[in-house]
């Protein structure tokens, strides 16, 4: 099935010169900028629905939900009927090949969104798909298809059957937030959640080509967390993200969520409370804090608790609506950073409502680790006008765009310290619903900055599905 290609006249205003101080622009070093190279449509008619604020097409947790691979790019998506359907384009075409799979949503949640992995080793594209605090669906393809594209036809033959466990290794009852990466020998993980939102753990399991083998859980849900308001003795972890910097250490932030109302000030907020990060050197087999010391052990009864000492690096209580699953990225020199978002002090201590609070006053922020390991932190002047999250991406040289909800693009240059932060695009002409999914891999691949959105609807109404690409510095 082809799509046709929308010209968005809107992209051609995208480009923005970078804000540097006198004198620092440099021809090797250019600062952030975006411009429009086009969009595409998916679907006409993709599934619409809003639940827990978002869509299952475009919730900005999926990793991945379109993703870049040895010249072509790949989508996933459900479309009006439910199906689950995968597409592909050569990069920089204007057109999608489609297969649509023998599976159809079984619930209108938007948690149960399709996440794409590569496993290097063999040259297959796996998905997981359709799970929240449940089973899973999972297919894979066959070996080679993405090493060979261009001689691989694009049809349903080249997908397996669809399972209800990893060839077998069933991994838990209670399976959510499946992210996939790829480790430095070409090996994928899975991370994922067991158990529900407040009281769930982190987990991992590998594929080496042949086979998949869960490592097991590495984060914990006990122990006792203590505000100013009250305790709570149950909990998860959110991650932020998992990511392989270029030294290869997986680096991830995360922020808690309590199951006890007890801990805020108001039962209209949410319980997330603090910024926190660790690190692994092993392939996640042993997490590390901040200051390099051991706080779990994946596979084993020490996982990282909230009681682990030096796992905060920006302290925050549950009173100011801390956005959970928000975004990270490594830099060139292997430091993280991350997006986070919350309703600031300024605005008042407490609040009551995390919707119409978070879309009234929430502010984004850029958090980083700096060459010297200190941690900073800059607020992006932005207004979100919306309770959703804001994806992180870094270009070829390091400086940093936030992509808001609704495709609103801001920017900051490493050579100012991050601190000249800057909208580049005001996401005029997209009519995008909300939450965007970024193409991780293709920032490296081509210099693209390019996401996937959904068009505004209402009700159940199925709306269009497009992806719209912004050339970065050269």
């Amino acid at each position: 099935m082809r799509r046709r290609t929308l010209l968005a006249g809107a992209l051609a205003s995208a480009a923005a010169t970078p804000l540097l101080a006198s004198g620092t622009a440099r021809a090797a070093d250019p600062g952030p900028s975006v411009t429009g190279k086009g969009s595409t449509r998916l679907d006409a008619s993709a599934i619409f629905f809003v639940s827990y604020d978002g869509l299952v097409n475009n919730n900005s947790f999926q990793k991945n939900g379109l993703l870049t691979y040895k010249g072509y790019q790949y989508a996933a998506w459900y479309t009006s009927t439910g199906n689950a359907v995968v597409g592909r384009r050569v990069l920089g075409g204007t057109s999608w090949s489609t297969v649509t799979l023998s599976h159809v949503l079984k619930a209108s949640d938007s948690h149960n969104v399709i996440s794409m992995g590569v496993s290097r080793a063999d040259g297959r594209l796996h998905l997981n798909m359709d799970s929240h605090s449940d089973g899973f669906f999972y297919v894979k393809s066959v070996a080679g298809l993405l090493d060979n594209p261009a001689a691989t036809s694009w049809t349903s033959s080249v997908f397996g059957a669809v399972q209800t466990s990893l060839d077998g290794l069933a991994l838990t009852s209670q399976f959510t937030y499946p992210q996939f990466i790829s480790t430095p020998e070409g090996r994928l993980q899975l991370s994922y959640r067991v158990g529900i939102s407040g009281n769930g753990r982190n987990a991992l399991a590998e594929y080496d080509g042949s086979s998949w083998t869960a490592l097991g859980e590495w984060s914990g849900s006990t122990g006792t967390y203590t505000s100013s308001h009250g305790s709570s003795t149950a909990r998860n972890m959110y991650l932020h993200g998992i990511d392989y910097d270029v030294n290869g250490r997986l680096h991830s932030f995360f922020t808690w969520r309590e199951q006890s109302a007890a801990v805020m000030c108001s039962s209209g907020g949410i319980t997330n409370h603090d910024t926190g990060y660790v690190y692994s050197d092993d392939r996640g087999r042993t997490w590390r804090n901040n200051a390099g010391t051991l706080v779990g052990t994946t596979g084993t009864s020490d996982t990282v608790a909230v009681t682990d000492p030096g796992l905060v690096v920006d302290p925050l209580n549950p009173d100011h609506s801390l956005m959970n699953q928000e975004s990270q990225a490594t830099d060139s020199a292997g430091l993280p950073h991350a997006i986070i978002s919350y309703v600031p002090g300024r605005f008042g201590q407490c609040t009551t409502n995390y919707v119409s609070d978070r879309t009234a006053n929430g502010r984004a922020f850029h958090v980083r680790k700096n060459a010297s390991g200190t941690w900073q932190k800059t607020e992006i002047p932005v207004v979100l006008g919306s309770s959703q999250r804001t994806k992180l991406v870094l270009d070829k040289y390091d400086n940093a765009y936030a992509v808001f909800p609704f495709g609103r693009i801001a920017g900051a240059s490493k050579s100012s310290g991050y601190t000249d932060w800057t909208v580049l695009f005001d996401g005029s002409g997209l009519n995008a619903f909300g939450e965007v999914v970024i193409d991780e891999l293709r920032v490296k691949a081509d210099n693209t900055l390019s996401f996937m959105y959904q068009e505004k609807s209402s009700g159940t109404t199925p709306s269009a599905l497009h992806v719209v690409d912004f050339a970065l510095p050269a």
